[in-house]
């Protein structure tokens, strides 16, 4: 993407309700105008047909980003992590795949956002492996429903994210635990002035439940609509699309050619019919 694209995307903390208000604005594309705009992108190089795909989807950017809300982070800062990682999605959508951009965009949105939250969270990072860095942002979504653990808790959180007992609560003491402030307050500071220290960042309980139940149905909606739509496949098709789109490692054409003692063509056709078939089933939810 050129330098222009991505000034295009800069979201200022003092104005961003107004940003907010602003990305709104920008219509959602159909299937059949995204797909054109898509090609234009992949086949010619179109900046401007970009430019479209990015600003269409800037709303769902924010959408991910209040996801990660608790994390005492500036929201502007975290949505600007998301535009970078969409502008990335579009660079490297392929239009042939068959799927929404939304939905493959997703996963580099919430990659940048979880590489800002880590290099910010703390001083001291909490997760260095990628097996740490799966299981902070876990366990983050489980303390918020549990609280503070116990034992059964620990286990059964354990056993949920396929990790040891001793890893959870390592990774439980490494969340729990407070960066020292740099200005500690004093009897002669201004009031205004200790609002920096890190107390004041700590997640609000209070938040608006209504919003978070609306933003997580939305979700699990569109989660639903998918696995209904793999439901409707014949197993071989199932095998086909989970292996080389849902699986952490992801198998090639030639495996699964291998598997199925069948040629890779063949293997890319039936992968061709099942995505259009998840397509039909999905809509637009994608």
């Amino acid at each position: 993407m050129t330098k222009a694209m991505y000034s295009m995307a800069l979201v200022s903390a003092d104005s961003l309700d107004s940003y907010i208000q602003t990305v709104n604005r920008y219509p959602m594309l159909s299937a059949e105008r995204e797909k054109e705009l898509a090609e234009r992108l992949h086949y010619e190089g179109d900046i401007d047909s970009a430019k479209s795909l990015v600003m269409s989807h800037l709303r769902f950017v924010v959408h991910v980003a209040r996801g990660y809300s608790g994390y005492g982070l500036p929201m502007a800062d975290l949505v600007q992590e998301g535009n970078i990682g969409l502008m990335k999605a579009v660079k490297r959508f392929n239009p042939e795949v068959g799927v929404r951009l939304v939905s493959f965009a997703v996963h580099w949105i919430k990659a940048e956002i979880h590489e800002y939250v880590l290099r910010n969270w703390r001083i001291v990072k909490v997760a260095t492996t990628k097996a740490q860095r799966k299981l902070f942002f876990n366990l983050r979504k489980a303390k918020k429903r549990l609280g503070w653990f116990n034992n059964a808790e620990v286990e059964m959180v354990a056993e949920q994210l396929g990790v040891n007992a001793s890893e959870v609560r390592e990774m439980e003491s490494r969340l729990a635990a407070q960066d020292p402030a740099f200005e500690m307050p004093t009897e002669d500071d201004d009031r205004d002035v200790s609002y920096t220290a890190p107390v004041y960042f700590l997640e609000d309980k209070s938040s608006d439940v209504a919003l978070s139940y609306e933003e997580n149905n939305w979700e699990s909606h569109a989660n639903n609509r998918l696995s209904n739509a793999l439901a409707g496949l014949d197993d071989r098709s199932q095998h086909i699309v989970r292996s080389r789109w849902l699986d952490d490692d992801k198998s090639t054409l030639q495996d699964l050619a291998d598997h199925y003692g069948v040629s890779a063509e063949r293997i890319r056709q039936l992968e061709k019919n099942a995505m259009k078939k998840l397509k039909q089933a999905v809509g637009d939810v994608f």
